[in-house]
């Protein structure tokens, strides 16, 4: 039977669901002690753990967009259009600042937020504002402006294990500061969305629209986690449910609050997956690793002396089996972290040691383009692609993919004019309702008309 990711996320080919923890065993002792509740742990940790409520305004559409049934009813020409409308979503989110008003949760619960409120244990309500926010890590910061605020201290994500009891405490269909058990399941999880970059802790938990962004919390009351993500069949609770480490949320928050942007780490090289039988036709002995099939001119690679042809096997003694895995690695570092590189060349190991560039990359919604190109997402494409406009992302069932545009496909004409940026992209869609993309998609050149 086939399994599959389910997130609820516009922007998304997987769509981020939220979460909450399924009923498991009690602990019978915690820290020598024998115990019959959580019920100390639940008060002391549940007032730093907030409702979210946002208002965003998205497009309406109906069967009357459509031109045939325009005609069919005697609609004028865009008579049909719905226009946009106000929809409300709800998620959860921890103060982490009692004294800045500062509050952890996840991207996809505020992106495109027109307005944010958050309502405390107390039931008080404030207004917040988004400080910051990273779509690839599913992390944002937000902020209140208010007094007699909880926080929850951040525990050490790295230091949990596979069976440790955790609860979680969130808003699960509106049911304010609901409170759920587990464990840990597994760590290290990665894979879940194409696009992201991921070390998730897997632990048994249930589908429960409005837990994400909520808390996952170990014995001691730390926090631990981010809710995030589940995989279901059917979009029921099968026990296989995710959170962002606090070790990558620390990070991506301070960097937030550091410089106002997130300075991702790069290594400048591109890469692919590489097998036993791979490596020994390049005359190495070796199972697995990421094959550099090319190198940025300057880059940390250059710089730290690797190769085209040079198979790289480990990043900061952690062994890389692929491809993904290292893009994931490095893209969860930050700019200037120095790495180690284990590497193999001609049958030899070697290793290097380098200081971490910074990937810089403007993003924008398609739809924020122009109608046609709703669903999609664009960044400028980096030195090693060329000149152009790629496409990061591409959502099922979407005016984009309808189109025939795919993730990876890199823009570089509009209307014959060339783009080098999302400027030159945004000015061409401006003054046209019908664009022809000139696509590059691996070593084919496509045409495609987008109305």
């Amino acid at each position: 039977m086939t399994f599959k990711t389910q997130f609820f996320i516009p922007t998304l080919l997987i769509t981020l669901v939220y979460i909450s923890l399924a009923n498991a065993a009690l602990p019978q002792r915690v820290n020598d002690q024998t115990v019959t509740s959580l019920a100390s742990l639940v008060e002391e940790v549940s007032p730093a753990v907030v409702n979210i409520r946002v208002s965003q305004t998205v497009a309406r559409r109906n069967s009357f967009d459509n031109e045939a049934f325009r005609r069919f009813f005697g609609l004028p020409d865009g008579g049909g259009r719905s226009g946009m409308q106000e929809i409300a979503s709800a998620g959860s989110g921890v103060i982490v600042d009692s004294e800045r008003g500062h509050i952890l949760t996840n991207h996809h619960v505020v992106s495109d937020a027109n307005a944010i409120q958050i309502s405390l244990k107390d039931g008080t309500i404030h207004d917040a504002e988004i400080v910051g926010s990273d779509p690839a890590t599913d992390i944002a910061v937000i902020k209140v402006d208010a007094d007699g605020l909880t926080e929850m201290a951040i525990g050490d994500s790295t230091g949990v294990r596979v069976g440790d009891f955790v609860i979680a405490i969130g808003n699960p269909f509106g049911l304010s500061h609901t409170v759920t058990s587990g464990i840990i399941s597994a760590l290290g999880r990665s894979g879940i969305s194409r696009d992201g970059y991921e070390d998730f802790i897997q632990t048994d938990a249930s589908i429960n629209p409005g837990n994400s962004g909520g808390a996952l919390v170990n014995m001691n009351g730390e926090l631990i986690g981010i809710n995030s993500a589940i995989i279901s069949r059917t979009g029921g609770n099968v026990g296989i449910g995710f959170a962002v480490p606090t070790e990558i949320a620390g990070s991506i928050m301070k960097q937030i609050l550091d410089f106002g942007e997130i300075r991702r780490g790069l290594l400048g090289v591109n890469i692919q997956t590489i097998d036993a039988e791979d490596a020994e036709a390049l005359g190495n002995d070796i199972d697995s690793g990421a094959l550099i099939t090319g190198i940025q001119a300057d880059s940390t690679a250059e710089h730290a002396g690797l190769q085209v042809g040079d198979i790289i096997v480990d990043l900061n003694d952690k062994k890389i089996d692929s491809a993904p895995q290292l893009r994931n690695r490095i893209g969860l570092l930050r700019s200037g972290e120095q790495i180690e590189i284990g590497y193999m060349r001609d049958n030899k190991s070697y290793s290097t040691k380098a200081e971490l560039g910074q990937k810089r990359s403007q993003v924008v919604l398609g739809e924020e383009i122009h109608p046609g190109l709703a669903g999609s997402t664009f960044l400028v494409a980096s030195k090693l692609r060329g000149n152009g406009i790629e496409i990061s992302e591409v959502q099922e069932g979407t005016p984009a993919a309808q189109r025939g545009l795919r993730a990876g496909d890199l823009i570089t004409h509009v209307n014959r004019a060339p783009v080098k940026s999302l400027d030159d992209l945004q000015e061409i869609a401006s003054r046209y309702d019908i664009l022809f993309l000139n696509i590059r998609r691996g070593d084919r050149t496509l045409l495609l008309q987008i109305r």
